[in-house]
């Protein structure tokens, strides 16, 4: 066997990423506060770049051109870009060969290359600090505070200090009396005698032990004698968390009315008395885009509220123009600017695209813009990408972490895609966010007493032209979060 080495030519295709169209593609999927910090890096690591403060300079190099603002600007500036063909699609409008290389001179002439175009319509009023509330008290602290107020000697605090270190996020003690016996060498009845008096602090029926006594505590608080109250606590809990309530007329011998009764009170009560102390962070939401009805018309404007507009900075401008930097220093610059221009490119065109993707949006979802969620039509990536001219992938990356303000609300752009299901006699398919929101104001309408099943809600769905199954139905019904029928159903007063 001859083993030898051979010479061979193939010849294939690869797509090859530069530095700069990665930069570009990060860019597109980046949300706006992400937007933000990354401009922020890149101006501390490049000296050439600085943000445009204050009223827009007239000579070279500025990021706001004069004569130019708001709506006007921004129709311009999209009829400068055209859509891309499917053969384009690959190449990317990013890619221009003028980085390759640029005569800075002569590329200073072109002022609108470095411009950053405005998108609001009007003047923004800043954030009132003054108004914001930067840490909350959190239930451990509300109790601490409570326990050093109270009139307890300093052991009394003591053992107060453990039991409060020791409750879960619901207020709920997770430590036996004989546990905290043990490890301070107490006697335990001790221990219950502090007990009790933390379990009165607010809120009422916090460092119970479990739900029975939870409720209890709030009963005896709150002045509720009703022993039917109280016996349906102390023996019918089960009974209650599976609406059983016949079992509870038969065990207490008392009326439908009464327990009925009995049972609203109950329910009236905080299983969780920590739930409004909890620490779990608000997320806010800003949008990245409004979307505004003027004259029956929408409007569509990016918040670049805090992004900052990027400029060239004289000083390095100056220089390549007058041509006196030593040949390093050039080079170094000339590096820099070519940087610096290609990010301020980048992200003209994530405005753009997002403009652009957002106005195609409303454009096929007008009706739900109008009359609500469940007028919500059916909308898949490529139905976008064809009306734009882009690239299914570009659209994907256009709606991560982006969100929009509409007269319905502020939603995820993701939201507005979404699968259709089959209607009948030719009619129009129907998204499945409008056929969860038909689900949720039935139930929501339905009587306590006898509340819809999934079968039934299959069936008066069906008269709407709407076919799915009923395990469908249950699926939807459990992403909202709504129990089933018979955890649903009311006693009926006699």
């Amino acid at each position: 066997m001859d083993i030898g080495l051979k010479q061979q030519v193939k010849l294939s295709q690869q797509l090859v990423m530069t530095p700069q169209l990665q930069q570009a593609i990060k860019l597109l999927q980046l949300s706006r506060i992400e937007l933000i910090d990354t401009i922020n890096q890149e101006m501390e690591a490049n000296p050439v770049l600085e943000e445009a403060t204050g009223e827009p300079e007239s000579e070279e190099g500025s990021s706001q051109p004069e004569g130019k603002t708001g709506d006007t600007e921004w129709k311009e500036a999209e009829a400068s870009v055209p859509a891309l063909s499917s053969s384009e699609q690959e190449k990317t409008p990013w890619e221009d060969k003028a980085l390759e290389e640029v005569d800075w001179k002569e590329f200073w002439d072109d002022e609108a290359k470095t411009q950053m175009p405005s998108y609001s319509f009007e003047e923004k009023e800043g954030t009132n600090y003054e108004n914001l509330i930067t840490r909350t008290t959190n239930l451990t602290e509300h109790l601490m505070w409570q326990l050093q107020l109270s009139r307890m000697d300093d052991e009394e605090r003591g053992i107060g200090c453990l039991i409060i270190g020791n409750l879960d996020k619901n207020g709920y003690l997770k430590i036996s009396v004989e546990e905290i016996a043990r490890e301070i060498h107490c006697d335990p009845e001790r221990i219950e005698q502090v007990l009790k008096k933390v379990q009165h602090f607010d809120p009422v029926g916090v460092a119970a032990r479990d739900l029975r006594e939870c409720l209890l505590i709030q009963a005896e608080i709150l002045g509720i004698n009703d022993p039917l109250v109280k016996e349906i606590i102390q023996n019918h809990l089960p009974h209650l968390e599976r609406h059983n309530y016949q079992a509870i007329v038969k065990a207490t011998g008392r009326s439908m009315e009464d327990v009925s009764h009995a049972i609203d009170v109950i329910t009236g009560l905080e299983p969780r008395p920590g739930r409004s102390f909890s620490t779990d962070e608000v997320q806010y939401i800003v949008p990245d885009i409004y979307v505004y009805k003027m004259d029956n018309e929408y409007v569509v404007s990016l918040n670049d509220e805090g992004v900052p507009r990027l400029r060239i900075n004289s000083y390095y401008r100056d220089a390549i123009k007058k041509g006196n930097a030593p040949e390093d220093a050039k080079d170094f610059i000339q590096g820099k600017l070519k940087t610096a221009v290609w990010l301020i490119r980048s992200i003209h065109q994530r405005q753009r695209t997002i403009y652009k993707v957002t106005k195609s949006i409303v454009k096929f979802q007008r009706e739900f813009l109008d009359k609500g969620i469940t007028h919500l039509k059916p909308l898949i990536l490529r139905d976008v990408a064809e009306d734009v001219g882009m690239h299914e992938s570009t659209i994907s990356r256009v709606t991560t972490n982006k969100y929009v303000h509409t007269p319905q609300g502020i939603f995820e752009l993701k939201f507005f895609f979404s699968v259709g299901l089959k209607r009948h006699n030719g009619q129009e398919d129907v998204a499945t966010q409008s056929v969860k929101e038909k689900i949720r104001q039935l139930i929501q309408a339905e009587d306590p007493v006898k509340p819809y099943s999934d079968k039934q809600i299959v069936d008066i769905l069906a008269k709407d032209n709407i076919r799915i199954a009923r395990r469908t139905v249950a699926k939807y019904r459990d992403q909202m979060g709504i129990l089933p029928s018979s955890r649903r159903k009311r006693p009926k007063l006699k």
